[in-house]
């Protein structure tokens, strides 16, 4: 059977699908509008399947704290000064079992149009991901939609103990939430919390800083931080107990997998106990981590992960080399670093918390991070992630309101994406249409080549000293052969790329003249494949190419 790359296709979906272009600073869903899961049509869905998505990543579906108010469908109102942004971060969940209203259409039925979604994401061929945000939750999290029987996330603890290992939040005993900020916020009443609990970034104290996720609190997995960090896991913590109910509830909703929000700041020990429930009961969902600590990599993959961000090494690099900070051959140490491990580190360009390519943060341009994204895509057989607006070149140079003017999409704010909305209106510019038409061609190589699905990678670059804003390297499954060569120059180069004999025996490559097609263009060329010759190529500025040719 063929294998598959797994591409991932990350949508903010409060933005995705909204086509209000007010665009008002700091506005209200009333004012700049709010995408919705029926905006994922069974047409848009297969554009994006097209592109050779086998995963999306609903960003922003649990509901989280907002400062829009719900409380004539029931739901509790959250208190501004605990929300950031008029929308509220996604990752200040509120309740673990329940849908963000702002994406229903009919908010009483907001879980069944989740599930809808669900079945129409599964019947255009790709599998569903959401978040599972494991680490800390919004200072008012209350749950009105747990099942019977579930208690709620601090329920029963005993606030007394700064610490306890069958509490589910951590405490200030005494003290009471002073944070930097006023808690009026507008309102006649102050927000007020006695004894204040513990901050999400590991903020012990009652008192967070303009910089700490003041709108969050830490989860209690049995660590004891006011102690220097000792695990009590014997009986297993409370904690761990509701948190896998509720993995366990989204697992039998159908979605395919969690990515799960800064996985390394829960203990690997809650993971290997977690997923390996979840994958007793449905061994097919996967987990894919955001892990930034490159010593806890194995750790976590050992914990039932089946991803990991690789952010510090490829991301991290491919980013100083498109800026020309470093030398291509830096790629190859990135890879080097995680190859024993390769098929599990998740590479990417952009997600929501980093700047976008194309902001004057990173390059300027996103045709700069062409030759990037096709490292990204076909250096190995492991996943590749892509975010919704980067394949149009997406600047993300908006000043929405509480995320400001950073180079990132807003995650904060009611906003809409310029490029996704013209390009559903068919408005794009020259530019943009051939930037698309690029992604959609790398990512589709990526997707149904054999030689990038389940072949071997050869890099050639140590061969190639004389190489350092080119990268080139060598994929083969079977008889197919792809030779990559990518240019980070903004200029056309002619470059020779070495070939070693050491290729030919590793690859089992004959020497002769091949028959060669540039995937991307469909320029046929010969290649003269001689021991530890070289081939002699001209490269189109800030691209690649990608020479099939037969073994």
């Amino acid at each position: 059977m063929k294998s598959e790359k797994l591409i991932l296709y990350q949508v903010f979906t409060r933005l995705y699908g909204n086509r209000n272009t007010t665009r008002k600073e700091g506005g209200t869903i009333e004012e700049n509008g709010c995408g919705k899961l029926n905006d994922f049509t069974p047409s848009a869905l297969k554009k994006i399947r097209e592109m050779g998505v086998s995963h999306i990543w609903y960003t922003g579906i649990i509901r989280h704290a907002t400062m829009t108010d719900y409380s004539a469908f029931g739901i509790p109102r959250q208190h501004p000064a605990v929300v950031k942004g008029r929308a509220g971060s996604p990752y200040a969940i509120t309740d673990y079992y329940d849908i963000d209203p702002d994406l229903a259409v009919d908010v009483p039925q907001r879980m069944q149009e989740f599930e809808s979604l669900i079945e129409r994401t599964h019947k255009a061929g790709m599998k569903v991901i959401i978040d599972f945000v494991p680490n800390h939750v919004a200072r008012q999290y209350h749950s009105i939609c747990k099942p019977d029987g579930v208690k709620d996330l601090g329920e029963g603890d005993n606030p007394q103990n700064g610490f306890d290992p069958q509490n589910n939040f951590y405490y200030c005993p005494g003290q009471r939430f002073t944070p930097y900020f006023d808690l009026y916020h507008g309102e006649d009443e102050p927000y007020i919390e006695e004894p204040a609990k513990a901050t999400g970034n590991d903020c012990f104290h009652n008192a967070p800083g303009m910089n700490d996720w003041y709108e969050t609190v830490k989860l209690n997995y049995g660590v004891d931080y006011y102690a220097g960090g000792v695990g009590h896991f014997v009986p297993i913590p409370n904690t761990w107990s509701k948190m896998t109910d509720i993995l366990l509830f989204w697992a039998a909703k159908g979605i395919d997998g969690f990515r799960c929000d800064m996985a390394e700041m829960v203990p690997a020990a809650f993971w290997q106990w977690a997923t390996d429930k979840v994958k007793f009961a449905y061994p097919d969902k996967i987990f894919i981590g955001e892990v930034y600590n490159p010593a806890e990599y194995r750790n976590y993959l050992a914990a039932g992960f089946d991803y990991l961000y690789d952010k510090v090494g490829m991301y991290d690099t491919l980013r100083a080399v498109v800026r020309d900070h470093q030398s291509t051959h830096a790629i190859t140490h990135a890879w080097q670093q995680t190859d024993d491990i390769r098929d599990h580190m998740l590479y990417f360009l952009e997600n929501h918390d980093e700047q976008r390519i194309a902001s004057t943060f990173f390059a300027g341009d996103a045709v700069k991070g062409i030759p990037a994204l096709v490292v990204s895509a076909l250096l190995q057989q492991n996943p590749l992630m892509i975010y919704a607006g980067q394949e149009y070149g997406e600047r993300g140079m908006d000043k929405e309101g509480f995320s400001g003017n950073d180079g990132r999409t807003t995650i904060f704010d009611y906003w809409s994406i310029d490029t996704l909305v013209r390009a559903a209106q068919r408005k794009l510019t020259v530019g943009e249409k051939r930037l698309h038409d690029i992604y959609n061609k790398v990512m589709r190589i990526a997707s149904t080549e054999r030689a990038v699905t389940e072949g071997v990678s050869f890099d050639l670059m140590y061969v190639n000293g004389h190489l350092h804003r080119q990268y080139a390297f060598l994929r083969k499954a079977g008889s197919e052969v792809l030779l990559v060569v990518t240019n980070f120059d903004e200029i056309e180069r002619a470059v020779d790329v070495m070939l070693p004999a050491h290729a030919f025996d590793y690859l089992k490559l004959k020497e002769k003249t091949a028959q060669a097609v540039d995937l991307l263009t469909d320029a046929k060329q010969k290649l003269p494949l001689c021991r530890d010759g070289a081939v002699t190529l001209t490269l189109p500025s800030s691209g690649a190419l990608i020479l099939k040719f037969k073994a």
